[in-house]
């Protein structure tokens, strides 16, 4: 590769990496809207008061409110720790936190905008099957007599806490303080994964201009052929964890990347393993072994990649069956895509911006603008590399082809 290649190339990538952003900024927007209003409106104290300690209906309680939640998996975290040390089931604690990360109104839309309404049904009915799934390994393991210590565990580390009254949903929605909390859970969204979001995009556009086709057929067995074999879209299957493992991006940061391999031929059931495959990446095991202890961190990774490899094979499987898996060969390449032009995604990016513009000014009015850099080693990390990133791609939106002219 010639200098002018690679700065031609940079180039594309960097215009790619801003084109992919720019597709999916309304729908951020519009995501973390809802889920911010809704955690607003239906607090923690609601939902601990409401789950109850075992069962169908606990899990089934756990399921909804991780649905109506965020999908970061690190808040998620934290509020699955507390949910359990105040003494929500195991298992509904694990439904809360899966579907927190998986079945969530704002991860559907980027994966609709991405990927298409197959991915999406995807992701919320294998969402689903990754929680009963998850119930059974669960029931059949019995936790290795771990949930006890873990219990205790996250109840050291929650601390004191004596719940007050629950608030009426009704009176913060018709108050100014209730918006102004909108406001601020709001922009502390969008401040818990700027960084996920600006290295998962980057590294989207790096792979999808600089990394050859020929890579991902190697990588995953099987890629680009039309009727791959059963083993190959388990090896699919199994990799996607594995290459979801080495990025350690959030689920919001990672459908990009899905993107990228879908245009290049990988199974779905490749990529579904790898969209679910947020709660097993190393930040996320690391944060479980210091609420709950290595060992249990260690058995819900292993629970939780055994389920997700078996949901993607089913699903797969039930969509060929059905004949409605997306045909991969007719995708465009992330490259080629025109992405900027006067349509509805101007429009929605231009209304939601403006209303990024007033919640942050509010907040910072009543709170401040708050810690970018975030706290502990993983964050300080993502802040380095989130940084490295606007400086790549400032070289190759501007510098590139200033050299190359």
């Amino acid at each position: 590769m010639t200098v002018n290649d690679f700065l031609n190339t940079w180039h594309e990538a960097a215009m790619t990496t801003a084109g992919l952003f720019w597709m999916a900024l309304w729908a951020f927007g519009f995501g973390y809207l809802i889920s911010s209003m809704i955690q607003v409106f239906v607090t923690r104290e609601r939902m601990k008061r409401t789950m109850g300690q075992g069962g169908p209906k606990s899990v089934g309680l756990g399921t909804f409110f991780g649905f109506i939640s965020s999908s970061c998996s690190f808040a998620a975290l934290a509020t699955t720790r507390s949910l359990f040390a105040k003494g929500a089931g195991f298992m509904a604690s694990l439904a809360f936190l899966l579907a927190s990360t998986n079945l969530v109104i704002e991860l559907g839309i980027i994966i609709a905008v991405f990927l298409g309404w197959q991915f999406v049904v995807g992701e919320y009915a294998g969402g689903v099957l990754l929680i009963l799934i998850t119930w059974a390994l669960v029931r059949l393991t019995g936790g290795f007599g771990l949930i006890d210590k873990a219990r205790a565990r996250a109840r050291e580390a929650e601390g004191a806490d004596e719940d007050g009254d629950v608030p009426d949903w009704k009176d913060r929605m018709t108050s100014r303080e209730g918006w102004r909390k909108v406001a601020q859970r709001y922009v502390m969204e969008w401040g818990m994964v700027w960084k996920d979001v600006t290295v998962g995009f980057t590294v989207a556009g790096i792979i999808a201009a600089f990394v050859p086709r020929a890579f991902f057929e190697t990588l995953f067995i099987g890629a680009g052929e039309q009727d791959p074999a059963f083993w190959q879209v388990l090896l699919q299957a199994i990799v996607g964890p594995v290459a979801a493992f080495f990025t350690f991006i959030g689920s919001m940061g990672n459908i990009p990347l899905a993107a990228v391999l879908y245009s290049n031929g990988v199974a779905f059931a490749g990529i579904m393993a790898f969209i679910f495959s947020d709660l097993v990446v190393l930040p996320v095991l690391r944060i479980q072994a210091k609420y709950s202890g290595w060992p249990m961190a260690l058995f819900i990774a292993g629970v939780f990649l055994v389920a997700l490899v078996a949901t993607a094979l089913i699903m797969h499987y039930a969509f060929a069956g059905f004949g409605l898996l997306p045909d991969a060969s007719a995708v465009q390449s992330v490259t080629d895509r025109e992405f900027f032009a006067v349509d509805y995604t101007l429009f929605l990016n231009l209304a939601f911006l403006a209303l990024s513009a007033v919640f942050l000014v509010w907040k910072a009015k009543t709170a401040g603008f708050g810690d970018p850099v975030g706290k502990g080693a993983t964050e300080k990390v993502l802040f380095g590399l989130a940084s490295a990133a606007y400086a790549w791609l400032a070289g190759g939106l501007i510098m590139a082809p200033l050299l190359t002219g």
